[in-house]
């Protein structure tokens, strides 16, 4: 059976250069959407689209720095002259890569402000870009991503555990702003998951966590894609406010 819940619809993606992102996009461009993928790395934006126009879908790939406003307001402008709508916003940009785990006292100030700038201003900025086109349309979907870090309070890596819990609160604060435009503001916060920044980051990654699970495996991205395309669709219409653990059952709230 084919998925098309997203036909005719417009998804942005931060992030989208690779990992997670580049996922999200090619599940949303199975399921009918037109994609426009954004990353602050242009060649692994525009390598995404192609991956995805060379499948038969619709893609754009655009440069963005998530922590400037006229960089986002050029990716809107990108999204509406292509397709004339906006109707998905995932926010998937962060840090991640080659951060070090550390003490919090060790923690320079300038990667502090780096994290925080990418991963949570980056989010409301982005939200901010896109927000009148979907108040207009009186209609739109953003998911977030945030971390199962955030509930496990896992040890030095406080910029990055602080940065996705304030994901979290803003997913709330902004599903109450804008619900009255029929505009959902949901989250995902994954496990542990076996991306290229991930495998990076140890020796036997895919082995780590697994016991703690309810399910016996290592988490992959495919296993993300179909939260995040839940939550974007209008199976999810009267979702809003929520953020989704997705981690294999190794916390329970």
């Amino acid at each position: 059976m084919t998925d098309n819940r997203f036909s005719g619809k417009t998804v942005i993606i931060t992030g989208a250069g690779g990992g997670l992102g580049r996922t999200f996009a090619l599940a949303f461009a199975a399921a009918g959407a037109n994609v426009v993928a954004a990353d602050i790395n242009r060649a692994g934006a525009e390598e995404t689209a192609a991956m995805i126009n060379a499948e038969g879908g619709a893609a754009i790939g655009v440069a963005v720095d998530v922590t400037d406003r006229a960089s986002l307001d050029a990716l809107v402008a990108a999204a509406t002259g292509w397709q004339g709508r906006i109707d998905v916003l995932v926010n998937n940009a962060a840090i991640y890569a080659g951060l070090q785990r550390r003490g919090f006292e060790d923690i320079p100030d300038a990667e502090w402000d780096r994290v925080m700038a990418v991963n949570v201003k980056g989010a409301w900025l982005a939200t901010r870009a896109v927000a009148p086109t979907m108040r207009a349309q009186k209609s739109g979907a953003v998911v977030n991503v945030s971390s199962a870090t955030v509930m496990s309070g896992s040890p030095e890596w406080l910029h990055y555990v602080s940065s996705k819990g304030a994901i979290i609160a803003m997913t709330r604060a902004l599903a109450r702003e804008l619900g009255g435009d029929n505009i959902t503001v949901n989250a995902i916060a994954p496990g542990f998951t076996l991306t290229e920044a991930s495998l990076g980051l140890m020796e036997n990654a895919a082995e780590y966590g697994v016991n703690r699970g309810a399910l016996k495996r290592a988490s992959t991205p495919e296993d993300m894609a179909g939260a995040v395309l839940f939550l974007a669709s209008s199976d999810a219409a009267f979702v809003t406010g929520q953020t989704l653990i997705v981690d294999g059952g190794r916390q329970f709230l």
